[in-house]
């Protein structure tokens, strides 16, 4: 059952990720969109067919990820959705050294993940308090990222913590019973997020920004597994394996996130005229 999670979970990443390439080229070349006029700026989008393309996959991608959970612990299936980092890699411009370690790191964590596996408890079901209070931190951050970062980092940080707590909160909510009322709070995180994730598309390159999200929406949950969810790490070489791994997807972020050294890109604003 996890192996079949595990599979399921690369599927998803990939088509999210290719998702986020065909946004980005897309959503790059419109005109500014503005949280003023936001159904003008859905209009722009939703009429690009190539953006709808990239939009329509991801969604697919994502409901392969919410059948992974039901199959996989929590950690596990971010782990090695970050991988899908190497798709965002292919193609477009030479990549710079910071986004070579960034890509690297992210690949490499995935691999040690795949060492990793062996036999793992499953989830519990969290408590409420405890997910209801790690929704609540993910905002803030999200909030803190979007002000301190530049522009297009920024933006793909916050959309990236703001997806994993939406990550968070969906596998509360796949629990069922009573844990479905936090499907509101899953579709309010995927929402905030899908706002950035496109404000940051018209600010900063492909895996400055898609990549940055990719990487803080894994992050995040693979920390939450454990600190929410009780999952426990396999002993000996195993254990490692994910502990660095997690350690590997950090560094990634780190790497993306710095901008080109001569591209004087601005903090990111809440001001989106």
């Amino acid at each position: 059952m996890i192996a079949a999670g595990l599979v399921l979970s690369v599927v998803a990443s990939i088509a999210i990720n290719g998702g986020y390439s065909l946004q980005h080229a897309s959503a790059s070349r419109l005109p500014a969109l503005s949280l003023r006029r936001p159904l003008e700026g859905l209009q722009a989008l939703f009429r690009n067919h190539r953006w709808l393309a990239g939009f329509l996959g991801g969604i697919g991608g994502w409901v392969l990820y919410v059948v992974a959970l039901r199959l996989a612990p929590l950690s596990l299936v971010q782990a090695a959705s970050a991988g899908g980092i190497g798709v965002l890699a292919l193609g477009g411009a030479r990549l710079r050294p910071a986004e070579r370690l960034g890509v690297g790191a992210a690949l490499a964590g995935l691999l040690l993940l795949g060492l990793s596996l062996g036999s793992h408890q499953p989830s519990n079901r969290g408590t409420v308090g405890a997910v209801v209070l790690w929704l609540v931190a993910s905002a803030g951050g999200a909030a803190v990222a979007a002000r301190v970062l530049p522009a297009g980092a920024g933006f793909g940080t916050a959309a990236g913590i703001l997806y994993a707590a939406g990550d968070v909160a969906t596998k509360a909510a796949v629990g069922g019973g009573a844990r479905l009322w936090f499907i509101p709070a899953l579709l309010a995180c995927h929402g905030l997020a899908f706002v950035c994730m496109q404000l940051a598309f018209q600010r900063g390159g492909r895996l400055a920004t898609a990549g940055l999200a990719v990487l803080w929406t894994n992050a995040p949950p693979i920390l939450a597994g454990t600190i929410v969810f009780g999952e426990t790490l396999p002993g000996g070489f195993g254990g490692a394996a994910r502990v660095a791994a997690f350690a590997l997807v950090l560094i990634g972020a780190v790497a993306l996130s710095r901008p080109p050294i001569d591209a004087g890109e601005p903090a990111a604003t809440l001001s989106i005229d």
